[in-house]
């Protein structure tokens, strides 16, 4: 697969439902609207995947064919920062999304790291990248590929702000640097006020994780409602009134040359991608003429 940026959406367009498409119907679909990205949602799972692996090969290499590249959210059931009990089904569900992730080709599985609860931020941090650590080991030992993507968090109860994930990348063999952009707005009501604020962000990156890093970041990306606490609900980009503004995003990408793969989770999954993907494309045309 080439190196470009990519866009897609997170789970399967409500257009695609309507059509009574199949799951490996998808990326053909995506291919036809000039999308070439997509997440699986694994988000419901339990401790065993619930795909059969047929069917998740099946999709791998659909997805092949149409040039879509896979990636997979895990588990909403991890929390790798609470009882010994619940860090070890966590890990399990983790396990179970990679393999299933393999089966498919998916890269990276993304997921939630866990919440503070009652304990300091550095020690759920620290037990959070000790359990990764025993995660990653056994995926190595198993010989699953698919990376591990600790996501940005969107509420302040959540592990997961920019430095957090950052040391997890550092700290973790096989991680994938997940920056879901809506998110990190919304943990502190209101972060990217403009476009340089964004690019504080890609600097923080590319200096603590390095160049390829950055240019390879996984991102999510949507209009994003917040409160006291955090993160809300996502909205469409035609909200203008919720913030952030994919233009200042789109800016970044072209000034620092990079590709990542750029996953939409408005409401309108595969409609706002494509306005991304049109966004970006205008962004880059216009400095070129600069030149």
């Amino acid at each position: 697969m080439t190196e470009h940026t990519r866009f897609g959406p997170a789970g399967v367009p409500p257009m695609f439902r309507l059509m009574g498409a199949t799951m490996a119907d998808v990326p053909k679909l995506l291919h036809e609207e000039g999308l070439d990205a997509f997440e699986y949602q694994a988000s419901r799972w339990g401790p065993i995947p619930q795909i059969k692996m047929e069917d998740a090969q099946k999709l791998g290499l659909e997805a092949i064919k149409s040039d879509v590249k896979l990636s997979m959210h895990g588990s909403y059931f991890v929390n790798l920062s609470g009882k010994k009990e619940v860090v070890e089904a966590s890990k399990r569900r983790l396990i179970a999304c990679a393999t299933a992730a393999d089966w498919m080709g998916a890269y990276v599985v993304v997921f939630h790291t866990g919440f503070y609860g009652k304990f300091e931020k550095d020690y759920a941090l620290k037990t959070c990248i000790t359990a990764l650590k025993e995660v990653s080991d056994e995926m190595k030992s198993l010989g699953l590929k698919a990376k591990l993507g600790p996501e940005t968090m969107g509420r302040k109860s959540q592990v997961g702000t920019i430095d957090e994930i950052l040391t997890i990348c550092q700290e973790v063999e096989g991680t994938q640097l997940v920056i879901d952009w809506g998110h990190l707005h919304a943990l502190h009501q209101g972060t990217f006020k403009k476009m340089e604020d964004m690019r504080v962000i890609g600097e923080k990156v590319e200096q603590q994780l390095g160049t390829e890093a950055l240019r390879s970041m996984h991102c999510h990306f949507s209009a994003i409602e917040f409160g006291s606490q955090g993160e809300k609900r996502h909205h469409t980009l035609d909200e203008t009134q919720y913030g952030p503004d994919f233009h200042w995003l789109a800016e970044v990408i072209v000034d620092f040359g990079l590709h990542p793969t750029m996953i939409c989770e408005t409401p309108f999954l595969d409609v706002d991608a494509r306005k991304m993907r049109d966004t970006l494309k205008e962004v880059s045309e216009s400095k070129q003429q600069k030149l």
